[in-house]
């Protein structure tokens, strides 16, 4: 003889209780989930995994626009960020600078960390070599962030394989608008004279750009702003602007343009005038929300901006029309 069952609930409550349960079990039922929560250091980087995950992570970007990543000291607030995370991201060969130890340790944990540049450098992309450090640069080559794009594909596909198919397909998508971005790279940087393509800025972060759209780069600071430059640096930043008479160079949004002003000035008191081409996306891209504050926004601003300083043919407003006046 069965039981009788009782419940201690009124009708009305034991109808909700029921439903609410239906409705978890229903959830579970249909692979319902919560979204992965995912850390990427930069915005390049995290761009990259919102695009490739959709609304399958919620992705925190912990060094945001305007912010040096080489000088950058994790907070409290961002070491529970990272022991939060189901997964993270970083670029890897030093970028990070002071952080660099601690995603290591992270990985060494067991954590899922991955350095997204490094692993590209594993396949069989040539790095950039400045004395005894890799160059970390390698979102300003179009083509090396294409195979970022895979990585992050491989890596969230490996952690959540119920969603494979749809972080593969979101990689495509986007890896089809990075195809578009660099076409317009070669055809703007092809349209300068060649004497001209002779791209200056704060710091070596532009070597890959250099590389691969065939301009001669010179940076005053080295592949890190934690190095420092000489009055000999300068002066012979200057005396190669007068010779070549390059009429522009760059100051860059996370780094102080103190050293970039002094060439003008010294370009001017030799006779030759140079203007600050404009404010160029290097090591962070621009504010959330806007054209610039993504990885495409970023470089077709760069993109644009080098172009038409130094005596090129881009449109004001960008390969998609959307580039801001100011970054």
């Amino acid at each position: 003889m069965k039981k009788a069952r009782y419940s201690l609930l009124p009708p009305s409550a034991s109808r909700l209780a029921g439903a609410l349960v239906a409705l978890i079990v229903g959830g579970a039922a249909t692979g319902a989930a919560e979204p992965l929560r995912v850390v990427a250091t930069v915005g390049m980087v995290g761009d990259i995994v919102s695009y490739v995950a959709g609304d399958r992570a919620n992705v925190q970007v912990v060094i945001g626009s305007g912010i040096d990543p080489h000088l950058y000291k994790p907070t409290r607030s961002d070491m529970i960020k990272l022991e939060r995370a189901a997964l993270v991201f970083y670029n890897g060969l030093l970028l990070e600078g002071k952080w660099s130890d601690v995603l290591t340790r992270q990985a060494a944990r067991g954590k899922p960390t991955i350095a997204v540049a490094e692993r590209i450098l594993a396949g069989d992309y040539e790095a950039i070599q400045e004395e005894t450090a890799l160059d970390p640069h390698l979102w300003m080559d179009v083509r090396a962030w294409m195979k970022a794009v895979d990585v992050v594909a491989d890596a969230l596909a490996e952690h959540d394989p119920e969603n494979a198919a749809t972080y593969r397909a979101n990689a495509a998508a986007y890896r089809t608008r990075l195809e578009s971005l660099d076409d317009y790279a070669r055809n703007a940087i092809a349209s300068i004279p060649e004497s001209r393509r002779v791209l200056i800025t704060a710091h070596d972060a532009f070597g890959y750009f250099g590389r691969a759209y065939g301009m001669e780069v010179l940076g005053i600071q080295g592949l890190s702003t934690e190095s420092e430059a000489g009055l000999r640096d300068i002066e012979q930043l200057v005396a190669l602007l007068v010779e070549r008479r390059i009429p522009a160079v760059f100051v860059e949004t996370s780094v102080a343009d103190k050293n970039v002003r002094a060439l003008v000035e010294g370009a001017r008191a030799r006779g030759h005038d140079v203007v600050i081409g404009g404010t160029l996306f290097s090591d962070a891209m621009g504010r959330p929300g806007t054209y610039e504050g993504t990885y495409i926004g970023m470089i077709d601003h760069n993109i644009t901006a080098i172009t038409r300083a130094l005596g090129g043919v881009a449109p004001s407003r960008g390969m998609a029309g959307q580039r801001s006046d100011v970054p």
